[in-house]
């Protein structure tokens, strides 16, 4: 009997990419993926450590898998990803049944540790990082239609509310090669739409360049990235995730603007609209350069959409400030954000040396005013598509309502259509928009 496997994933699609490909490193080395917990003989616990009650909730799950051990006494867990890597020996003490921690730059030492756990049942802590340690995995699941690959780790930014460069080290970046192979090899096993990762994507090379004394504002790599993926034969969409204001120059705006297979909806997060608070959040860019930034692509690309990042609420954050921010909302229009209320996070500069002072009701009311105003610029923008024509790429049966299919168009709206005998999964066809909700489009396919 194989022994089988089971990977838990938290938080963000860095975890999620992780997660994928630690299995195909687990099956390389001759175990079994189980779909149920109960059924595995290794359990591992991918972490989020963005915000505290992300910690709250692995600890919880992980405390409960105490029962399941009592029953399989040979049963491995694991914990890994950005809590393991904060948290360290610390998870072995609090958690007696925990065999082994591994941090974010230890994936491809993971079989070995488990190798190790099952054969000695010994307990394990590896959370060593840098440039010398970490060795990307590209592993994927064949036959995706989508598929992500990480193009650079870690963040150099240092914003005051936040853990990932503790948790995740500084900036990393792999050869475009290397990140050219990975698509080609996506793109034999049907991949069609790839989505590039990076906490700090724009920023793309930008470490190396600076080691090398080649580095200057008119410096971007990731630019050069998307000219060789634009390149790959069978790769139809490139998306990415998430570029910083400070690294988006004039370069990398010509290329978001001009390779066709760029998808012209960007996630590009904004946090607050006062330059005061953008200054306290270490952001290193103005309310105006954020603007321009988005002006810049706006006119080269009319069509493009936007999304965003958002913290109201943030140290000593004033009702002036916030209206700045709800203004930045007002002149964009996003389509889509994410709206968090602030809350400290232990390890962070801010919780060393701001005040979280703005009381839990404002943060809840300022949250909710914004998420109106999301809400009815998205139906507003929804409601003008009707009638118009979008390109949408097939990706099958809709997951709420199987009878009918879904699609997102290139400026990532999700379509629902009915299913029709000429369309395939991975097709890219004219769909005309019949009706609209806050949170689909439906279309009819043109030339039936």
């Amino acid at each position: 009997m194989p022994i089988t496997f089971h990977i838990k994933t938290y938080g963000c699609q860095m975890n999620e990419r992780d997660s994928e490909a630690l299995a195909c490193l687990l099956e390389m080395h001759g175990y079994q993926e189980c779909a149920e917990e109960a059924e595995s003989d290794i359990l591992i616990f991918n972490t989020c450590s963005v915000r505290d009650q992300a910690e709250r909730k692995v600890v919880g799950k992980v405390g409960l898998m105490k029962k399941l051990k009592r029953v399989k006494p040979d049963l491995v867990i694991g914990v890994i990803g950005c809590m393991a890597q904060r948290m360290g020996e610390q998870l072995l003490e609090e958690l007696p049944h925990l065999d082994f921690v591994a941090g974010t730059d230890q994936l491809q030492n993971i079989p070995a540790m488990v190798d190790k756990c099952l054969k000695e049942h010994s307990r394990q802590c590896a959370i060593e990082m840098g440039p010398g340690v970490f060795r990307e995995l590209d592993g994927h699941r064949p036959g995706r239609l989508i598929s992500e690959i990480s193009v650079m780790r870690g963040c150099d930014q240092f914003c005051t509310y936040c853990i990932v460069p503790y948790c995740r080290g500084r900036e990393k970046s792999r050869s475009i090669q290397a990140i050219v192979d990975e698509a080609k090899m996506l793109a034999d096993t049907g991949t069609k739409e790839i989505l590039l990762l990076g906490q700090n994507i724009t920023a793309y090379g930008v470490s190396e360049a600076r080691a090398q004394g080649i580095y200057t504002p008119e410096f971007s790599a990731f630019a050069d990235l998307l000219e060789a993926l634009q390149e790959v034969d069978g790769i139809e969409r490139i998306r990415f995730t998430s570029p910083h204001v400070r690294f988006m120059n004039d370069r990398f705006v010509e290329a978001v603007a001009t390779l066709p297979k760029v998808c012209k909806s960007f996630h590009i997060p904004v946090q607050s609209g006062s330059d005061r608070i953008l200054k306290l959040m270490h952001r290193n860019y103005t309310a105006a350069e954020y603007l321009d930034r988005i002006a810049a692509i706006r006119a080269r690309v009319p069509q493009a959409t936007f999304s965003t990042d958002i913290i109201v609420g943030f140290c000593s954050e004033t009702q002036e400030e916030f209206e700045m921010t709800h203004q930045i909302m007002r002149e964009v229009g996003y389509d889509m954000a994410y709206i968090f209320r602030y809350s400290q996070r232990e390890g962070t500069q801010a919780s060393k040396t701001l005040l979280d002072d703005i009381p839990e009701e404002v943060k809840h009311e300022r949250n909710q005013i914004l998420l109106q105003e999301l809400n009815d610029y998205v139906k507003a923008a929804n409601a003008k598509a009707v009638g118009s024509t979008v390109q949408v790429m097939v990706e099958g049966p809709s997951a709420r309502n199987p009878r009918r299919w879904s699609g997102r168009s290139d400026l990532n709206k999700m379509v629902l259509f009915e299913p029709a005998e000429e369309l395939h999964v991975g097709d890219i066809r004219d769909f005309t928009i019949t009706r609209a909700t806050e949170n689909a489009l439906y279309g009819t396919l043109d030339n039936l």
